[in-house]
């Protein structure tokens, strides 16, 4: 019931349209109720001899108005609910993305993004069944069952009795099948997410799978998921193919009861045969009600397992969030100061320990030393995709903590290592910083990242598809992309991860100078390898184990015996 009551809040804003379904389909059990009622009047005219033929007329006009009435509340019955439940769907397809898209780094490398499609996509999509479906079936089945049962108690008290002693096996059963098929719905919504992730995995990775020749291999492992899913599947099935014959033979047995306890009564002359063919009539729309609850049980299942996994992401609290009250960053000066920082991704593997700099605005500060020592954490702490378990990091002196996400983050630029652009052209991969920029600012942009010669080169220049993640660009041309893309931004804090990693000599001097241009303009946080590349920063900091253990400039750390040294020593060799 928890669950259930979560579900409906979540419908809250679609209440008018599934109350206004609701009282069509009350209209319709109504209607489906009182047909029968004038057929069995008719017979009893035919019986007693047709004396005016207008009393015949008029229930078949009554007959008429009634199935012309059911023709509109059928209608309306049906598309309200579909109305609303699918518009919920819109919506709550939208709201899991954008809880999904609140959330830290960090809960993303604990998920994989199949599973997450599968929440937003496939479990939101059993919202419909609920509400379309379940639901308003659900009325309809119980008021026509009600209202049949006391139509019946009317006619005859003793056979209506007799006809109800199958409904307390049923519902009994139908207990049953919601305690069994439940869990097994559960692992069937898990393995349709394990099979999502496997697919996205593949599909993301097919350069790699066919340039190492494991077709045969990923295609046991896409069969391995897919056979999870058939099993988890056949597994509730299984449950449905006994449940479903019962109730059939428990329905069948209680109409074997009021035909052969009805037939006695007609015998002894206590049943009419307007009575006979009424409670026949009303007898064929008394189990179909039963036997409809027996399948909705088993499809609210389905749903309920759906909406779990949807409210388990709405549910989740992201790591990294807005305090109350906090303010939005001014514009930015560009003075980064990390106090007594340490930040682990596990308990039990600290990745940083007591880091202590400061960059001044216009300052270059570049990040040294092996894989695996933090660096790249650390340009993640400023941009605060985490937030560090000790000290603290401020920003113009006001703490990331205080500060709004948005703000801060709208005044930085980041190159990433792992080069992603997205599947439309180069220009609008550029202008994804600022999307209102002039083709003019793009173009520029791409000059100062040295692409803007490889663009024009293309078929279509700057209308030119990158393709999904980039595949129709070199390496080299993506990350130039991506630097243009900062670049256009214009913010006062630029990141730039390996940013030339990808590049040949001659297009790395290019980029070098384009962000010497930006020296003393704005405040630059490099990590590199080649050391080359960040000779002329303000400080270095060289970092081994999670520690600063040394800083100064180039030229004051070639000359000391340690880890920088040695480094451009091995790469000068």
């Amino acid at each position: 019931m928890k669950l259930l009551w979560r579900v409906a809040k979540e419908a809250k804003k679609y209440w008018g349209l599934l109350v206004m379904g609701a009282l069509a389909n009350i209209v319709l059990t109504g209607v489906n109720l009182t047909a029968p009622r004038i057929l069995a009047r008719m017979t009893g005219v035919v019986q007693r001899g047709i004396e005016d033929y207008n009393e015949i007329l008029t229930l078949v006009y009554m007959l008429v108005g009634l199935y012309l009435f059911r023709i509109l509340f059928s209608f309306l019955g049906n598309y309200l609910p579909h109305k609303a439940a699918w518009e919920l769907v819109q919506d709550l397809r939208q709201v899991v993305y954008n809880r999904i898209q609140s959330f830290s780094l960090g809960f993303f490398h604990r998920r994989q993004t199949g599973d997450l499609m599968s929440r937003v996509v496939n479990d939101t999509a059993t919202f419909e069944q609920l509400y379309a479906h379940v639901i308003p079936e659900t009325i309809i089945n119980f008021l026509t069952l009600f209202g049949v049962i006391i139509i019946l108690f009317t006619i005859n008290p003793s056979l209506a009795l007799m006809t109800c002693i199958p409904v307390p096996f049923i519902l009994a059963s139908g207990w049953i099948l919601m305690k069994k098929v439940r869990p097994r719905f559960r692992q069937m919504q898990r393995s349709l997410a394990g099979l999502n992730s496997q697919l996205q995995d593949n599909l993301s990775g097919i350069r790699e799978i066919q340039a190492f020749g494991q077709q045969e291999r990923e295609s046991r492992r896409v069969g391995r998921r897919a056979g999870d899913f058939t099993d988890a599947m056949l597994s509730a099935l299984r449950v449905s193919a006994v449940f479903h014959p019962s109730v059939q033979f428990l329905t069948a047995m209680g109409t074997v009861i009021v035909v052969g306890f009805g037939g006695y009564l007609a015998y002894r002359n206590q049943l009419n045969a307007e009575e006979v063919v009424a409670f026949l009539l009303y007898l064929a729309l008394f189990f179909p009600p039963i036997t409809g609850l027996a399948n909705l049980l088993e499809n609210a299942q389905l749903s309920l397992v759906g909406a779990e996994r949807v409210l388990e992401i709405l549910d989740t609290a992201s790591e990294v969030t807005d305090q109350p009250g906090a303010k939005a960053l001014p514009p930015s000066q560009g003075l980064i100061r990390f106090e007594g920082v340490s930040f682990k991704y596990l308990e039990e593997a600290p990745v940083l320990e007591d880091i202590n700099f400061e960059v001044l605005p216009g300052q270059t500060l570049a990040l040294v030393g092996p894989t695996g020592v933090g660096k790249t954490t650390i340009i993640q702490l400023v941009a605060r995709f985490y937030d560090p378990q000790e000290g603290r990091i401020t920003i113009d002196g006001h703490d990331l903590k205080n500060l709004t996400q948005n703000s801060l983050r709208n005044q930085i630029s980041m190159v990433l290592q792992d080069t992603f652009l997205f599947n439309g052209t180069i220009a609008e991969n550029i202008a994804y910083a600022r999307p209102n920029a002039s083709n003019e600012e793009i173009e520029e942009a791409a000059k100062a990242a040295g692409v803007y010669e490889d663009i024009m080169e293309m078929p279509d220049q700057f209308n030119t598809q990158t393709g999904e993640r980039g595949l129709r660009l070199s390496g080299g041309q993506k990350q130039r992309v991506s630097i243009a893309r900062a670049i256009l931004r214009n913010a006062p804090v630029l990141i730039l991860d390996e940013a030339t990693a990808s590049v040949d000599m001659q297009t790395e001097a290019q980029i070098q100078s384009a962000i010497g241009k930006m020296r003393g303009q704005r405040t630059i946080i490099a990590i590199a390898h080649r050391l080359s590349t960040i000779r002329s920063a303000d400080i270095i900091l060289v970092l081994k184990e999670g520690r600063i253990v040394q800083r100064g400039t180039h030229e004051e750390l070639i000359k000391i015996p340690g880890l920088y040294q040695d480094l451009y020593q091995a790469q000068e060799l």
